[in-house]
């Protein structure tokens, strides 16, 4: 008997084992499922990556640390102005895009704009839905424009010696005042 089998086994030896078929099945299913895994992977991987750049983002912007698209400028002033000129350059500087408009009606454009009387300067500058009235530093105006808070705008009443475009020996000290529409004040800053 031993013999027979033998023989029978050589015999069918072209044929594969019950085993056989079976592990063929699971080598298929095991493809189908790495196969889905490869066809996966890069959706997983990108939205991996996806979630991982939102956090970098976020995690940039709380420090500070991203590049700012420029910011721009519009300044009212008199041709003859030479402080505003200097100010002008002084916001250039500090990275703002600044495009300046002489004017021979400052009154009007101020009052056109809103600016109190009591808070009145030489130039008169745009930025946004912001007005920047005077020698307002370049940082106080980041500053502002950071916090967004609900007002018309900064000020420097009249022109103080110290201050951005008026530098000189003499340095005032003086405040950058914030208002409203209403023409209400408070102070924002102080030099």
């Amino acid at each position: 008997m031993p013999d027979r089998s033998r023989r029978a086994a050589q015999h069918n030896s072209d044929l594969p084992p019950a085993d056989l078929a079976t592990s063929r099945r699971g080598f298929l299913g095991d493809l189908a499922r790495y196969a889905g895994l490869f066809v996966a992977a890069p959706f997983v991987s990108s939205r991996l990556q996806a979630q991982t750049a939102a956090r970098a983002l976020s995690n940039a912007e709380k420090a500070g640390a991203l590049p700012v698209a420029p910011v721009t400028v519009k300044v009212y002033k008199d041709a003859s102005c030479g402080c505003c000129k200097e100010w002008v350059k002084h916001m250039q500087k500090a990275g703002f895009v600044v495009t300046a408009e002489d004017s021979a009606d400052m009154a009007g454009i101020k009052k056109k704009l809103g600016v109190p009387d009591s808070l009145a300067s030489c130039h008169t500058a745009v930025i946004g839905d912001y007005l920047v009235e005077g020698h307002v530093p370049a940082d106080v105006v980041q500053i502002m424009l950071k916090e967004k808070p609900v007002a018309r705008g900064l000020a420097v009443p009249g022109m103080p010696m110290g201050s951005p475009g008026m530098e000189g020996p003499v340095k005032d000290k003086y405040n950058v005042m914030l208002f409203e529409r209403s023409g209400k004040s408070r102070i924002y800053a102080s030099r």
